[in-house]
């Protein structure tokens, strides 16, 4: 081997690098617990990108890439995370990723992925049962809610249309009926699967932006008429927006009804499942074909990483009915250890073994130590906004999602919609907190997701004491 790839693949380097980068990232979590740096050092992508086509490691140890990669990142393990809806994963999941990376077990059979095909049958099956799915339930994990939805509804497709699509091509109308407030990767999803705008059925939302389940029916006998024939409903839990649930158990008796498809994009609520206290907002899941959760939202593991559930496990194997006689032998049963049998990804990441690390160093419980302390903090800002007579807010939250705004007497919306706007853009640019920004009605609002459990009650009054500063001109 020549002495180049020797330096690469050295034992004692690799030794001595890895401890630098734990020491560096063990600081650095420390740092974002005790709030000694701020959530992010705001920079113009232009600039960003000068800095790193520029960039060059010298003389300096490989460490100093490591540092400067963190010190121009969003910080989310800090407490003031406030953001999109992607957790401060676990430090354990995060080391079990690097294994993940470094064994590279590509996964689409099990002789390239042993360990973590047996472990990804264990979460799921703790998955399947904890959403109340019977003995006849199964699943997997795929790269991200994007990814899940997509494959749920090409099984949902291959299953309801009569010709066989993945054979003989799309010939028919066919449609999906979703929420108004639907996360885009639905959008995505359907167009990629060639429905188009037409068979994008929007049910309208209500004043809680749930969907207006009483209006399923009418929507339905309107697509007949249209000549499209709609296959599936799909329930959001929660809507990505406002973090607010749709009526699982309404949705489910109109699809039972109608002999169609029911789907669930539990991508970030799904993780209520482990919750006492907050999984009756899931009531009715368990009458879904299929589900999707994000590990990489509620369940503390890095992204990406997505359970995609069936209640009827051989309705899982109905996306990918194709020949790859190089990978799969010829089998009489389906065959939960080849993953290439169900999941897009032919070389897929060792994902299973994030979530197993949780829950074999912590148990279960922590799951719903997380999920109620994060959906808590959730009523507790909504609360606070409640006792400021400057702020609005949109509704009441039921999840860890809240939207609110800063409000002035005497001034029209658009001047309100301008205000919120420039208050979120000053926050960002500071770097103290982190939060977004949607549209409820064309009103722009404030949105926050709260993500890390150690934000508490201190940094929430903090928040709206900045947005009141920035809001009243000081």
């Amino acid at each position: 081997m020549v002495e180049k790839l020797k330096q690469v693949y050295d034992p004692e380097s690799f030794k001595r690098l890895g401890y630098e980068i734990i020491d560096l990232l063990t600081h650095y979590l420390e740092e974002a617990h005790n709030e000694k740096i701020p959530v992010m050092t705001w920079q113009e992508p232009s600039d960003q990108l000068d800095f790193w086509k520029n960039y060059t490691l010298g003389n300096k140890p490989p460490v100093s890439l490591f540092k400067e990669i963190i010190g121009k990142s969003i910080h989310i393990h800090h407490p003031k995370y406030m953001g999109h809806q992607v957790c401060p994963p676990a430090p354990v999941a995060a080391l079990a990723s690097l294994v993940s990376a470094f064994l590279n077990n590509g996964m689409a059979i099990y002789e390239m992925g042993g360990a973590a095909t047996a472990i990804e049958k264990v979460v799921v099956d703790l998955i399947v049962q904890k959403v109340g799915y019977g003995v006849r339930g199964d699943g997997f994990i795929t790269s991200g809610g994007t990814l899940g939805n997509l494959t749920a509804l090409l099984a949902a497709r291959q299953l309801l249309v009569n010709s066989n699509i993945w054979e003989n091509g799309l010939d028919d109308k066919i449609g999906v009926m979703v929420s108004a407030e639907a996360h885009y990767s639905v959008d995505r999803a359907l167009r990629v699967m060639g429905f188009g705008a037409k068979g994008i059925i929007r049910i309208p939302v209500g004043k809680n932006f749930a969907m207006q389940t009483q209006l399923l029916n009418a929507n339905y006998e309107k697509a007949k008429q249209d000549g499209i024939r709609v296959m599936a409903v799909v329930g959001c839990s929660p809507t990505t927006s406002t973090g607010m649930f749709d009526d699982l158990e309404a949705i489910a008796g109109f699809c039972k009804k109608e002999k169609i498809w029911f789907h669930v994009d539990a991508a970030h609520g799904g993780g209520a499942v482990f919750s006492e206290k907050y999984k009756h907002l899931l009531k009715g899941i368990d009458q879904a074909d299929s589900i999707v959760i994000d590990g990489h939202k509620m369940l503390m593991t890095p992204g990406i990483m997505t359970f995609v559930l069936f209640k009827e496990k051989n309705n899982s194997y109905a996306t990918f009915h194709q020949k790859a006689q190089y990978l799969l032998a010829k089998t009489k049963d389906e065959e939960w250890y080849n993953m290439a049998r169900r999941t897009m990804e032919c070389t897929k990441l060792m994902m299973s073994i994030k979530f197993y690390s949780i829950l074999q160093c912590y148990g279960e419980e922590v799951f719903a130590q997380s999920v109620d302390c994060l959906f808590d903090l959730g009523k507790a800002l909504a609360l606070k906004i409640k006792q400021r007579k400057n702020f609005e807010l949109a509704l009441e939250p039921q999840s860890n999602i809240v939207c609110f705004r800063f409000q002035k007497p005497g001034i029209s919306n658009d001047e309100l919609n301008l205000m919120n706007s420039n208050i979120r853009k000053e926050i960002l640019e500071k770097g103290e907190f982190y939060i977004v920004q949607t549209a409820l009605n064309d009103l722009v609002y404030l949105r926050t997701t709260l993500m890390n459990p150690q934000t508490d009650g201190g940094d929430l009054e903090e928040l709206l004491n900045e947005i009141e500063r920035i809001g009243n001109g000081n």
